[in-house]
């Protein structure tokens, strides 16, 4: 029989999409004094990936990531996504729209994790109505897609921005197992 085991810290992100980078902004602050200071920010990239959001949001969207400095139990993440969207919700357009669509995840040494309310063949329940999915592998000193991987999640700028918190998510594990890192 298998030994039950901690399943260690994570790194948490969240990817924002908008027109608006005041908004992206804004909520950075939000989820700053939620959990704790950023300690890496991607840059802002246009996204151009799918006409999926065109409808509600418009079109001239940008993508942002920021990732928190606190590490967090992967047994959090479910309650972060409902968080994510209640958020979504306080910032609607005058139809109804999301204005910004945020997407909480994690990563570790192995994986890149991301959450969603939709159920899917590939996706396992998390808690409370949230879905979890494994979006990037991590091997061979480099972040690998599967087939299900998001467009956007399989280019450079992303897996080299994913790498770069890999390596600093790396560090605060080794410095927490020296008893380095204040919890």
């Amino acid at each position: 029989m298998g030994e039950i085991t901690d399943p260690g810290p994570v790194k948490l992100f969240v990817g924002m999409l908008s027109q608006e980078t005041s908004l992206m902004e804004e909520l950075e602050h939000t989820f700053s004094d939620i959990f704790g200071p950023l300690d890496l920010e991607s840059p802002l990239w246009s996204w151009e990936h799918t006409k999926y959001y065109q409808d509600e949001m418009g079109t001239g969207l940008k993508r942002k990531f920021i990732f928190i400095k606190e590490l967090i139990s992967p047994v959090d993440i479910a309650g972060i996504k409902l968080l994510s969207n209640e958020l979504e919700n306080n910032y609607l357009n005058g139809s109804g729209g999301r204005r910004i669509n945020l997407d909480p995840g994690y990563l570790n040494a192995a994986k890149l994790v991301l959450v969603s309310t939709k159920d899917f063949s590939h996706r396992v329940y998390l808690d409370r109505g949230i879905y979890g999915e494994v979006t990037l592998l991590y091997s061979g000193n480099m972040f690998r897609s599967l087939p299900y991987t998001f467009p956007d999640y399989r280019t450079e700028e992303y897996l080299q921005v994913f790498k770069q918190a890999r390596e600093i998510f790396k560090k605060q594990v080794q410095a927490k197992e020296h008893g380095n890192c204040k919890k």
